[in-house]
């Protein structure tokens, strides 16, 4: 058989992937939050904004690590964007309460 030949076949049942995690944002749901969250439509480093796409990378890393218990490395990349929003919002939470009240009642956050 040549290279073409398994180009054509049809892989089995077991190797179809049937539910995809994404574990990063795509670029219109990144946008969606700029404009949300930001200052003005292209506000891309506002501590703000900041917070609300970790928020959304967490979200999206913690349901691929409920399904895939066992992958360390996503598990240290998540480890890293929880503490990386952690400081962010110790830095709003100085600079203006009401806004660190407004931004985590807007994603849903615990404090």
């Amino acid at each position: 058989m040549t290279d073409r030949d398994f180009r054509e076949v049809e892989p089995p049942d077991y190797l179809i992937v049937i539910g995809e995690v994404k574990m990063s944002i795509d670029k219109v749901k990144k946008k969606e939050l700029r404009e949300k969250f930001g200052y003005h439509p292209t506000d891309s480093g506002s501590s703000e904004v900041q917070v609300a796409v970790l928020s959304e990378r967490i979200k999206n890393l913690t349901g691929h690590l409920s399904n895939y218990k066992k992958d360390q490395s996503a598990k240290k990349g998540l480890l890293q964007l929880v503490m990386e929003r952690r400081k962010l919002l110790d830095y709003l939470k100085n600079e203006n309460i009401e806004k660190y009240r407004k931004i985590i009642k807007a994603l849903g956050l615990k404090r």
